[in-house]
């Protein structure tokens, strides 16, 4: 392969700087509650309402400027994220099989008792983002989901990001932002108890405070700048292409966007369809400097190594723009989620079309997916044994508690075998 544009070496994103000032801030929030997070809202977001606890009234006065066709559209993505989860948690099943006689075996799906669902509002107050781990939760019967956002502006949380909130159904909503908001979700915030789990994406902030929190509460996931990779052949559109690259790279400057194409003329077509858009692209500010520093194009010399270097690079987004993507959708195993064709982009996932879009960044998807329903359920196991059942494996378990000197297994294993055994255990251990 070969570079017809190289990126520039990203430089390491959780600075010495970040990781002391998350520390602080979290330490400060677990000692003194909710009157540090009012410090550092006033501090960083000039925010310090009388309550962070979003009132009814604020609630529906967000109902109330809903413009009409936002809020069907917003309603066809809580409708198509809800509806996608719902099929995600019909696959796990419960059930208890009889793996010998009298062993009895199973698995239970509990959901997690609280969540505490972040959603950004940098440079984008996003609506989607409130919906993916509000709504998911629902479907997967977590009890208690709180919500949280910072503030638009002094007037508060943007509308429709709220409006999201709470029709996915949102328990409490808080409007707060930033290591603060997490930090009051994990240690308890106002009147509102602590949460068991934290989920969401944010800035290099807020992923690192999900770093050092984990443990105290679970996470989804720790997610970097978003990125969006596309394999393409000659059959591909270099304007269409361009487009994806981007409208994934306005997510932030740092965001890598990527091109693998066997064609050499495809590539440099592309470099060039991107300039022509950036001269009127709307969020050329964002998305230019994202291009310019790191955004690549490799030409590859066939589609084997196209699919080795995809797999190499493990992106959040693969699209593939090819004559035939199921080849691909056959052999490749590492990205967050798949773009199978021209009419599937990344945008829709983002945006409309049901699947989660928090998703494994700087090569997680090596080892993880994104957030979906089982992010929220625990899988827990049950044994139940029968008096015939015990008999087929306590010898079993005694012997290998013998060969590890783990003898107190070994008794318990062996007092099923002979209850009478008993006594004769206790003799021996006073010898």
């Amino acid at each position: 392969m070969q570079y017809v544009k190289r990126p520039q070496e990203p430089s390491e994103e959780v600075t010495e700087e970040i990781q002391a000032t998350v520390s602080r801030i979290l330490a400060d929030v677990e000692k003194e509650g909710t009157a540090a997070v009012r410090r550092y809202s006033g501090q960083f977001d000039r925010w310090s309402p009388p309550s962070f606890r979003v009132s009814p009234e604020t609630i529906e006065r967000a109902y109330a400027d809903m413009e009409i066709e936002v809020e069907k559209q917003a309603q066809f993505l809580i409708d198509q994220v809800t509806n996608f989860a719902r099929l995600q948690r019909e696959t796990l099943v419960d059930f208890e099989a009889e793996t010998m006689p009298g062993v009895l075996l199973g698995q239970k799906h509990i959901p997690v008792n609280s969540v505490g669902a972040y959603s950004p509002g940098g440079h984008y107050p996003l609506i989607a983002s409130a919906v993916m781990g509000v709504a998911t939760a629902k479907v997967a019967k977590v009890p208690r989901v709180l919500a949280a956002a910072p503030p638009r502006d002094q007037g508060g949380m943007h509308p429709p990001q709220l409006w999201a909130m709470h029709r996915s159904g949102a328990d409490e909503i808080f409007c707060v932002g930033g290591v603060q908001a997490l930090a009051g979700m994990a240690f308890g915030l106002e009147d509102a108890e602590p949460v068991d789990m934290i989920v969401g994406p944010g800035n290099a902030y807020v992923a690192e405070a999900k770093r050092q929190l984990f443990g105290r509460v679970g996470i989804d996931l720790l997610a970097g700048p978003t990125e969006i990779m596309i394999l393409a052949d000659d059959s591909a559109d270099p304007a269409v292409v361009a487009c994806d690259l981007l409208g994934q790279a306005e997510h932030g400057p740092t965001s890598p966007a990527i091109l693998a194409t066997t064609s050499e003329s495809v590539g440099r077509e592309t470099i060039r369809e991107v300039d022509r858009w950036l001269e009127t692209w709307p969020t050329a500010a964002i998305a230019g400097p994202a291009w310019r520093d790191f955004g690549a194009v490799i030409i590859c010399e066939d589609d084997e190594e196209m699919r080795r270097v995809a797999d190499d690079i493990a992106p959040e987004h693969l699209e593939v723009q090819t004559r035939d993507p199921d080849w691909f959708v056959e052999r490749l195993v590492n990205y967050g989620s798949l773009f199978i064709g021209t009419h599937a982009t990344v945008a829709y996932s983002d945006k409309a079309i049901g699947t989660n879009h928090t998703l494994p960044t700087k090569q997680a998807a090596r080892y993880t997916g994104g957030l979906w329903v089982g992010k929220f359920l625990k899988t827990v196991t049950t044994q139940r044994c029968t008096p015939e059942g015990s008999l087929q494996v306590a010898e079993a378990a005694a012997v290998v508690a013998d060969a590890e000197l783990m003898e107190g297994h070994a008794i318990s294993s062996r007092l099923r075998l002979n209850p009478e055994y008993f006594p004769d255990v206790l003799e021996w251990l006073d010898e």
